[in-house]
């Protein structure tokens, strides 16, 4: 069930559930705020919590709501597609065989039947951007389980609406967002890199930072320009912003 807390002109979701600790998120595109909180804890206790985040998700939505958007994709000749943060022109072939996707030159060739629609061809493509996202992780993870003293259990790629990518440390098992495969490839690294040091520690304080400038000193310079570059269409970046407090 979720009910609301209204503070000033933020209102903020309230969903109660089985955990231990609060939890606040702010959600693109327009900051939508929404607060986890354990099943027995009392409503001021949540709102006396909020009020001391108020400067924090005024900020959030700031950074947010500033982002560059892309403009809906609609799949069709001379459109701009970005693969590993460079810029490709989309050639749409019509053909009776099997779809296919390739790169040649400056151009993302898509290969597909003349009956499939606009919104078919985009999940042909999004299939080929999680090949090549997966393609590309995959020695990577290799490299960095050397470096870090950690071994990753299993890698899921997929679009993810609110995160760049997730990690389950007691299973070892790492997501990547499919969006990456459009970035610099620098980016997946520090994604990797960051979501691989929450096997080593779970939460973002002191001992996770010391990790990241440990592993990757310039991961702070890769952020900025990842959260910096032009997001979606859709409703979904970097990664829902938040915090907790015991």
């Amino acid at each position: 069930m979720v009910t609301q807390i209204k503070l000033g002109d933020i209102v903020l979701d309230v969903i109660k559930k089985d955990i231990k600790h609060l939890h606040l998120s702010v959600y693109p595109p327009t900051g939508r705020v929404r607060i986890s909180a354990p099943l027995r804890m009392h409503t001021d206790t949540i709102r006396i919590f909020a009020i001391s985040k108020l400067g924090w998700i005024r900020l959030q939505q700031r950074k947010l709501r500033a982002q560059q958007r892309e403009t809906p994709r609609e799949h069709v000749d001379r459109e701009s597609h970005y693969l590993w943060g460079q810029r490709y022109l989309l050639q749409l072939v019509r053909a009776s065989a099997p779809p296919a996707v390739c790169v040649q030159h400056n151009r993302i060739i898509l290969c597909a039947r003349p009956e499939t629609a606009a919104h078919q061809l985009g999940l042909i493509l999004a299939a080929w951007y999680r090949s090549q996202l997966a393609a590309a992780a995959t020695p990577l993870i290799k490299k960095w389980e050397s470096i870090m003293g950690v071994t990753v259990a299993q890698l899921q790629v997929r679009r993810m609406k609110t995160r760049w990518g997730s990690c389950s440390p007691r299973q070892a098992t790492i997501r990547l967002n499919t969006e990456l495969a459009k970035k610099q490839p620098d980016s997946l690294e520090f994604v990797i890199v960051h979501e691989m040091a929450h096997i080593l520690q779970r939460n973002h304080g002191p001992k996770f930072i010391a990790l990241m400038d440990k592993f990757l000193p310039q991961w702070r310079t890769q952020r900025d320009l990842l959260n910096a570059s032009a997001l979606q269409h859709e409703e979904w970046v970097h990664g829902s912003l938040h915090t907790h407090a015991r």
